[in-house]
């Protein structure tokens, strides 16, 4: 993502959480809350977690995680339910999107139940 600005990465991520939502409300919609608990979350790979653009990430929403070289942003859709199945979608929409508009990017999507 070298050679960015910070203003490219925060619409990035504002257009990737949109993607995110729309696919959770889908996916809402298709099992609403009769689906196991569990959460959704984004991870991108950084150079270093003080580079530029890991502070632009973090100022859009991403924060370190535990792992070295690594933000993460938690339940990106941001929807207010428990269904796995709606965290991962808003999850994998957001990586999607987000790969699409910066293909280099190392970004995935994780869940877990809970």
């Amino acid at each position: 993502m070298k050679g960015f600005t910070k203003e490219q990465i925060i619409s990035a991520v504002a257009g990737a959480q949109q993607e995110a939502v729309a696919a959770a409300q889908q996916m809402y919609a298709q099992v609403g809350e009769r689906d196991a608990c569990g959460f959704g979350w984004v991870d991108i790979f950084v150079e270093r977690t003080n580079s530029k653009e890991a502070k632009a990430l973090m100022a859009a929403g991403f924060r370190k995680s535990y792992r070295p070289k690594t933000l993460t942003l938690w339940d990106p859709a941001g929807l207010p339910t428990q269904s796995i199945s709606v965290k991962e979608a808003g999850a994998e929409a957001f990586a999607r999107y987000f790969r699409s508009q910066f293909p280099e990017a190392k970004i995935y999507s994780g869940s877990r139940m809970d």
